[in-house]
């Protein structure tokens, strides 16, 4: 049942991914309630994650089970099992479950997706480091970047700067409380030829403390992908993006030139913006429209474009 499902996703979205000269895909999304897995094709290497859940079976029957699936995706995509990587998704209540290891491998890759490069770690982490979901969102910001003051919140690996940057952006600021994503943004921005310290900043912060702060009618361009829900040890609130997005977009706001454009999502399922609570001239969902091929119908994030 595996194996069939296999063939058939993986021919559909491969032969749509090579007719836009995408190399890096999701084919499969716990398709089979019996295989309940996220599969990414990362440019010749595969990354399932397995989402936990209650199986019955005992550790070492769960190891012959995760072996045969493995031996299964080879298979069927016909190359050899240790361009496999799989680890088991736990579902996180907050954010700080992002940032901790899973292992201290440290097997990079470099990817390209849009003209760019990007690292990504397959094993060490929660996820690889590169979101394919936001492909499209992506290359929006790049389309419109000539020449704009970029803010990059919660930037994570900083795949959206890298973005701009390409896009010809002014400055590109990225921020977010991870030392290690930080740094790995750096590399991104540095291994594409990009990186410019007069134009480019990475600061090490609470988003939500650091806006207090921010320069006033700064920006002309913000992405802003905040965690559903955050407790960090690292922050000195807990965040929670249902109850504190309408204060954290005010915040952003008051960073913003006239005429900036704020792109704003997150992965809340049941989220609902306050739109009569935010300040823009303009609010438009662009879910559908920010949503790539791979993801549809698979996909909880919600995505939001405000014009100041």
């Amino acid at each position: 049942m595996f194996r069939n499902r296999l063939i058939k996703v993986h021919k559909h979205f491969a032969k749509i991914a090579r007719k836009q000269n995408i190399a890096c895909f999701r084919f499969y999304d716990h398709d089979l309630p019996e295989f309940p897995f996220a599969i990414d094709w990362y440019d010749g290497v595969v990354h399932a994650a397995e989402y936990k859940r209650r199986h019955g079976m005992e550790d070492d029957e769960h190891e012959v089970w995760l072996a045969e699936c493995k031996a299964t995706i080879a298979e069927v995509l016909e190359i050899p099992q240790d361009v496999i990587f799989m680890k088991v998704r736990q579902r996180k209540a907050g954010r700080q479950g992002q940032y901790e290891k899973f292992d201290e491998t440290k097997t990079e890759r470099i990817v390209s997706e849009g003209g760019l490069n990007f690292i990504i770690n397959l094993t060490d982490y929660l996820d690889t480091g590169l979101f394919l979901d936001h492909r499209i969102t992506r290359s929006m910001v790049r389309e419109q970047a000539a020449g704009m003051h970029m803010l990059n919140l919660f930037c994570y690996t900083g795949s959206f700067s890298v973005y701009a940057a390409h896009g010809k952006a002014a400055s590109v600021t990225s921020v977010d409380m991870s030392k290690t994503y930080l740094h790995w943004a750096k590399r991104n921005m540095q291994y594409n030829k990009l990186y410019n310290d007069e134009k480019h900043e990475y600061i090490h912060g609470d988003v939500m403390e650091w806006l207090d702060y921010i320069p006033s009618r700064k920006f002309d361009l913000v992405v802003c992908d905040p965690p559903t829900f955050s407790n960090s040890k690292r922050m000195d609130d807990i965040f929670d993006v249902q109850r504190d997005h309408v204060k954290l977009l005010k915040k952003i706001i008051k960073g913003c030139a006239d005429g900036a454009k704020i792109y704003f999502s997150n992965n809340y399922r049941n989220f609902e913006l306050d739109r009569d609570a935010i300040p823009a001239a303009v609010v438009k969902d662009i879910t559908g429209a920010t949503t790539p091929f791979d993801f549809q119908g698979r996909l909880n994030r919600k995505c939001f474009l405000l014009e100041i």
